[in-house]
């Protein structure tokens, strides 16, 4: 099942709408380094967005046509809050993939290469 209206049609609230713009122009280093290699259909001909609202949830990164979101995991993130949110996205049919900062700056060309995997198996 391929998640529909997942950008159109959702109710968003205006604040929520006010903290994705500004998580797009404040983005970590391992986000920002990502998003040069992922942008413009880089990886596995793919479109992503960044910073894309999904059931209330902000998602680091969304490829629609995989119903695919990609995580850039920092200190801050609590895997209790976490989970909950995979669920949400699981019950939409979005998979969930998540990468350290330190796997996404150490490895970059590893990361890349586990996001087109997940591509080619979100596509088939």
């Amino acid at each position: 099942m391929r998640p529909r209206q997942i950008v159109y049609g959702q109710r968003v609230s205006e604040p929520k709408v006010i903290a994705s713009r500004a998580m797009r122009h404040e983005m970590t280093q391992a986000e920002a380094a990502l998003w040069l290699r992922m942008r413009n259909h880089q990886v596995g001909g793919a479109k992503f967005r960044r910073q894309q609202i999904i059931a209330g949830f902000v998602a680091d990164f969304y490829c629609h046509e995989a119903a695919l979101v990609i995580e850039v995991d920092g200190p801050t993130h609590e895997a209790q809050h976490d989970q909950g949110r995979d669920a949400v996205f699981a019950g939409r049919g979005i998979a969930v993939v998540r990468f350290r900062n330190e796997e996404v700056l150490d490895a970059l060309e590893g990361v890349l290469e586990q996001v087109r995997a997940a591509i080619m198996r979100r596509s088939m």
